[in-house]
């Protein structure tokens, strides 16, 4: 599979129906004489109440303006993860549960003005996502049917769905994710960052499974990590023989592709300054690695380790019985850490202690904005208050990466108890636009974030429930 630069795909890519070929009239292509280029921004929002749907809205700025769904909005399929490839498509997937599903990709109409659904496809289950040069990336980390060990239980794989925005077709992969890092425990990825002419993923340990216990018991740190009873829920259920979490809470990894293939093998950079490297929201793992312009990688952590327990209590699944969940409990703080660009090692002078900065909040997630300014989505009441689902993630933050700065947003942005959520930001100009909802009865808004200034602006308002991720589609005018 060979992937090419997004730059080399504009005049390339055509727009159609999975089972369709392209034509020369269908679909966006580089503009020629006398032919206009179409560009809109589009939020993806919710509208309806205790029965939402999902609207595509439309709009030639964000700096300002009242919109609205109701007559503007194309309906669509509801999502939980959105991803613009480039200004191209707008790709739309369900988390699922786990499971199997069908996601939808769409494109601007020039004529209108308006989004579109232009593919429909189908996708394995997925906790991650990303871009590699033509292909949108979702990947998680499932049960095998391949290799057994001799009590009979399988290896995990990674699992990967590529979505090819060339040809509209989907293709999967998969590489055995058991003792991926030479420690014995299963992994997943979270987040894919193209820079360099490579490749970047955060490697995230979870843990020994009933293969890797038995594969590779010279592994197994401490024999009171591996489990007696049935515990947890979810994707985080266990059963007797296996090690549920990491022993590794308090390391980073990151591999590196310079390949064209999941198949190749990836140089893995290492580091003991930072706990791993994702942001978590049940089994979906956010991407925390992003290249700044020059592209240094700025690998940033929430230090999720600290919130195991060393020791607990706990009642087994299915007879209730009491036994002790024994666990490496992390110490590292959330923190920044930096791979050069050209290199594939860690920077031995760079660090940043986050929690020393600002409010003294965890990061939860982050995304790049322009040179190398990033914009972070703190836990907004402390380390104590970050496990969970509903832990409050209220606050935002610009990091300088060069000056190792941390500047809390508070100029020009609602106070922090007003907030609902953020959806996903979009960056453009050097600014970066944050989509907020509020809990104080009024319309969603657009906030223009400056990073140099670390100051806001209230911009677009939409008269709707919630917006989860905006940013911009163009299309050329036949």
């Amino acid at each position: 599979m060979k992937h090419q630069p997004l730059w080399a795909l504009a005049a390339a890519l055509c727009i159609g129906s999975i089972s369709t070929s392209c034509s020369e009239n269908e679909g966006p292509g580089t503009p020629g004489d006398g032919e206009e280029t179409v560009s809109r921004y589009v939020i993806a929002a919710t509208a309806g109440g205790t029965d939402p749907a999902t609207y595509l809205v439309t709009t030639e700025t964000l700096d300002s303006g009242e919109l609205t769904t109701v007559g503007q909005g194309t309906e669509t399929e509801s999502g939980s993860n959105w991803i613009f490839y480039g200004e191209t498509y707008l790709f739309n997937f369900q988390y699922n549960d786990g499971a199997q599903g069908t996601g939808f990709a769409y494109a601007l109409d020039p004529a209108t003005g308006k989004a579109y659904e232009a593919r429909r496809y189908t996708y394995n289950r997925t906790t991650t996502y990303g871009m590699w040069g033509a292909n949108v990336i979702t990947a998680s980390t499932n049960d095998g049917n391949k290799e057994q060990d001799a009590d009979g239980n399988y290896a995990k794989y990674l699992q990967f769905n590529y979505l090819n925005a060339l040809t509209g077709n989907t293709t999967t992969g998969s590489r055995l994710a058991e003792n991926f890092l030479g420690n014995g425990e299963v992994v997943t990825f979270a987040g894919f960052e193209e820079a360099n002419g490579k490749l970047y993923t955060s490697v995230v340990p979870m843990g020994m499974s009933h293969y890797g216990v038995n594969t590779y018991p010279d592994k197994i740190l401490d024999t009171k990590y591996v489990t007696d009873h049935n515990g947890g829920s979810g994707s985080g259920s266990y059963t007797p023989g296996q090690i549920p979490s990491t022993q590794y809470p308090d390391k980073a990894f990151v591999a590196i592709y310079s390949g064209d293939s999941f198949d190749d093998t990836p140089v893995i950079a290492e580091t003991d300054k930072i706990g791993y490297a994702c942001g978590r929201n049940r089994s979906q793992y956010y991407q925390t690695i992003w290249a700044a312009d020059n592209g240094d990688l700025y690998v940033f952590s929430p230090g999720y380790g600290r919130t195991a327990l060393a020791e607990e209590q706990v009642a087994d699944k299915q007879d209730g019985s009491m036994h002790t969940l024994y666990k490496v409990q992390g110490t590292k703080p959330s923190g920044v850490v930096r791979i050069k660009a050209g290199e594939e090692n860690f920077d031995p002078d760079y660090y940043v202690n986050l929690e020393s900065l600002g409010n003294g909040n965890p990061m939860y997630r982050c995304w790049h904005i322009a040179e190398d300014y990033f914009l972070l989505q703190m836990y907004s009441e402390g380390k104590d208050n970050m496990a969970g689902t509903s832990a409050p993630r209220n606050e935002l933050a610009v990091f300088n990466g060069s000056n190792r700065t941390l500047t809390v947003l508070t100029d020009g942005m609602p106070a922090a108890s007003t907030v609902s959520s953020f959806g996903v930001p979009y960056s453009d100009n050097g600014y970066a636009y944050m989509p907020v909802t509020l809990n104080d009865g009024s319309s969603p808004a657009i906030y223009k974030i400056d990073p140099k200034t670390c100051s806001a602006t209230r911009g677009a308002t939409l008269a709707a429930d919630g917006v989860s991720a905006l940013g911009k589609l163009s299309a050329t005018a036949q």
